[in-house]
């Protein structure tokens, strides 16, 4: 880790391990030019590298036709209108309507430590282990300063970006962009490299599939402007060579810290060249700065992989935990909790709860969430948001009492919330009307029968926190999940003006994160689990906050395989909330086996959301043997290496990754034959990230009943307790179970002896 200027070449390069950053400034210019990003570098003038030295682009040499130079340079802060007719990278409009823009470089900075983001959420570390640049350019003309500021940490490969815009003038202007990743690939090798681009898109009980496409000349790329990062989209882009497989080849990501309306895109241009960007959503934003302010732009991440996709993986993953999660659950395992909610939606009281909780007990789970229902005049979704008080007339003697006879079965206690919604039948609302997002004198849009509150209103964030505060304060509550239902709509905020309507978005996520940032910090002791109608926010934003996510609504198994495959591309697999569910699914239908629902749910941070008082008995004996297993493998599977060995996505037969410690002492196979074909062949599979020299013990875990019978019992082509070295399981592999019975999946334990 480190980040030196080379005054005579007037270069800046940043250095990880593996990774280097490199950036120019032009001699008669004054522009900051993009250089290079990739493979690491030793120390030398780069600068040949810039396309503009060539001719006929040599300024010095053709000074009257700048914009041949603009028009090929890699920019790092692309303006806009000013010759290069590529996106820019930030719109700042002046009172005049103008919005012409080109940032000169003025100043840098080289400190320890890395400062945070006032009112965002940002990586972070110690001072020792950090480093970072801050590059101050300005345009000279609108008075406008523009603060680049680069990070690394001595432990990963990434580099984090942000910007911050600063007024300096005697006027307001108005940000109508402000995109926090830019960055120019140019071109090499003839075609040049015809990078894939890779998004990860999907939908409600779809999300984050993996998605390749061809990247064509304009624009490609991915948004959202629901005001939140979306079921449909995540703001991740990802350029991937045509040779890259999940072990080898390079492999480029980009990621966004932020929650909220987002654009990422990436532009081919005539020369064959790429512009990636990635940030704050143009589309209905903007942000007026009065003489003096600023605005904060969120933090980008920059990741460079020539180990493939896994590569790439291994750093966001890395990152993640060591940089960005905070709080006292980053690093300790989660408590198995059951929910109730496809238990018995709307229609329980405390006898049903605590019928599940004893019987929970017995099988180990260690807590109950009690899920939406319990508050105000809430006995479907039509009404009651806004209203966080208890029903008593459900919870009987008040939530103390139900808390207190939960904890005396030897069961923590969890709770939801939907803190940024309103229900038209409300107190609440009946008594606010104007707190919910819309537009004078239209009829606002309602999604599942309610509004959305406008948290950039601090009268309403206060408000609403009060009463989240006084439900927790009242009884020994463990765990939170905070949903969030539907989208935005109706964009209109009654305390905002006509010039700032376009800032309720971005208002609105800040409000959230000093919601959130609030409620962390009051109540350091809780699990805080996102959620927002299962995985519409799970972005990095969010883990800021909290050490979990909900991972999708759709708990059906096979269908998890594809959705925890692309969000375990970017994020650990300690983030991902995932359970059991009962059969057939609530959302597919499907009929599984009770061992590959645990298998696959045991990748997240595992739970139950079924009715356990109306499951079968061989079922209901299977849960110790399954929550033995979390507990025995949760800590490899929390701190380990992810890789992915065989995708279902892909192959449409079968699913299968693995977890190494870090030591290489020990690896976790989950393995899930989703169809069988006629006559296939015992399939053997590459173990990757072992230890070649080191022999280890190959164990099958039952996850299914507690006492199989001959014919239900999983077995490997190798024995039932094998031993095997790490150079034969990673070079010639391992023959994986031969699935003719009821187990359709397994996990596959390997220890060095």
């Amino acid at each position: 880790m480190n980040i030196r200027y080379f005054e005579k070449d007037r270069i800046f390069k940043i250095d990880t391990d593996h990774v280097s950053y490199v950036m120019a400034v032009m001699d008669d210019q004054q522009f900051l030019e993009h250089v290079y990003f990739g493979r690491r570098l030793g120390d030398s003038d780069l600068r040949y590298l810039l396309r503009h030295q060539e001719p006929p682009f040599l300024a010095s040499q053709n000074p009257g036709d700048r914009g041949k130079v603009l028009l090929v340079m890699q920019h790092e802060l692309p303006g806009e209108l000013t010759g290069d007719h590529r996106e820019g990278a930030v719109t700042v409009r002046t009172q005049a309507g103008h919005t012409a823009l080109q940032p000169y470089y003025v100043s840098h900075r080289i400190y320890r430590g890395k400062e945070s983001l006032p009112g965002l959420p940002a990586t972070f570390g110690s001072e020792e282990g950090t480093m970072s640049l801050e590059i101050t350019l300005e345009d000279p003309v609108i008075h406008v300063r523009f603060l680049l500021t680069y990070s690394v940490f001595e432990d990963t490969d990434a580099v984090m970006r942000s910007m911050r815009i600063i007024n300096d003038g005697g006027q307001p202007v108005r940000v109508e962009k402000a995109l926090s990743l830019s960055t120019d690939m140019g071109c090499a090798d003839g075609d040049q490299r015809p990078w894939r681009l890779l998004t990860l898109d999907g939908m409600w009980v779809r999300e984050r599939h993996m998605n390749y496409r061809e990247i064509g000349y304009g624009f490609q790329g991915v948004s959202s402007n629901r005001g939140e990062t979306s079921h449909q989209e995540q703001p991740f882009l990802g350029l991937v060579s045509p040779s890259a497989t999940q072990h080898a080849g390079e492999v480029y990501g980009f990621h966004l810290i932020y929650s909220g309306n987002f654009r990422g895109q990436v532009e081919r241009d005539a020369y064959d060249a790429l512009r990636v960007t990635l940030g704050i959503n143009p589309d209905r934003f903007s942000f007026v700065l009065q003489p003096g302010e600023s605005f904060q732009a969120p933090e980008g991440v920059m990741v460079y992989s020539r180990e493939g996709l896994g590569g790439m993986t291994h750093t966001f993953h890395d990152l993640y935990r060591n940089h960005l999660i905070r709080g006292i659950w980053r690093d300790k395992k989660r408590p198995v909790l059951i929910n109730n909610w496809e238990a018995t939606y709307f229609d329980f009281d405390n006898e049903k709860l605590l019928a599940i909780a004893r019987e929970a007990k017995e099988c180990g789970i260690e807590m109950l969430v009690m899920d939406d229902g319990w508050f105000g005049k809430r006995d479907l979704d039509v009404s009651g948001l806004g209203d966080w008080v208890v029903n008593e007339n459900k919870i009987r003697g008040g939530l103390k009492k139900l808390v207190d006879e939960v904890n005396a079965l030897g069961l923590k206690f969890g709770i939801w919330f939907e803190p940024e919604m309103i229900s038209p039948d409300s107190d609440l609302y009946r008594a606010h009307p104007d707190w919910a997002i819309r537009v004078p004198d239209r009829e606002p849009c309602q999604m599942r029968n309610q509004y959305v509150l406008d948290l950039s209103r601090k009268e309403v964030r206060d408000t609403v926190y009060d009463m989240v505060a006084a439900v927790l304060r009242s009884a020994n509550i463990e765990y939170l999940k905070w949903d969030m239902n539907r989208t935005l709509t109706d964009f209109g905020s009654a305390a905002l003006g006509a010039e700032n309507q376009d800032e309720l978005c971005h208002r609105y996520c800040l409000g959230l994160y000093e919601m959130q940032d609030r409620l962390t910090r009051d109540f350091p002791h809780i699990l805080f689990e996102n959620c927002s109608g299962g995985g519409a926010r799970f972005d990095p934003g969010m883990l800021y906050y909290s050490p979990q996510i909900w991972c999708s609504d759709d708990m059906d198994p096979v269908e998890r395989l594809m959705i925890q495959e692309g969000t375990s591309l970017l994020y650990p697999l300690s983030t991902m909330g995932a359970h059991v569910c009962v059969v057939p699914n609530h959302v597919v239908g499907r009929v599984t086996s009770f061992a590959t629902r645990a298998n696959v749910a045991l990748a997240g941070t595992f739970g139950y959301e079924l009715d356990i008082t109306k499951i079968s008995e061989e079922e209901r004996a299977a849960i110790p043997n399954q929550v033995a297993l979390y507990h025995k493998y949760n800590d490899l599977i929390r701190r380990g290496d992810y890789y992915r060995i065989a995708s279902y996505r892909e192959n449409h037969l079968y699913d299968c990754y693995e977890v190494v410690s870090k030591d290489r002492t020990e690896a976790l196979i989950t393995y899930v034959q989703v169809l069988n074909v006629p006559d296939d062949r015992s399939r053997i599979l590459r173990i990757p990230g072992l230890d070649p020299d080191r022999e280890y013990a190959v164990t099958v875990e039952h996850t299914g009943f507690t006492a199989p019978e001959e014919d239900r019992t999983v077995t490997l082509p190798v024995g039932p307790r094998a031993r095997m070295r790490g150079d034969a399981l990673m070079y010639a592999g391992l023959p994986m179970p031969d699935f003719r019975g009821d187990f359709r999946s397994a996990l596959i334990h390997l220890e060095e002896v």
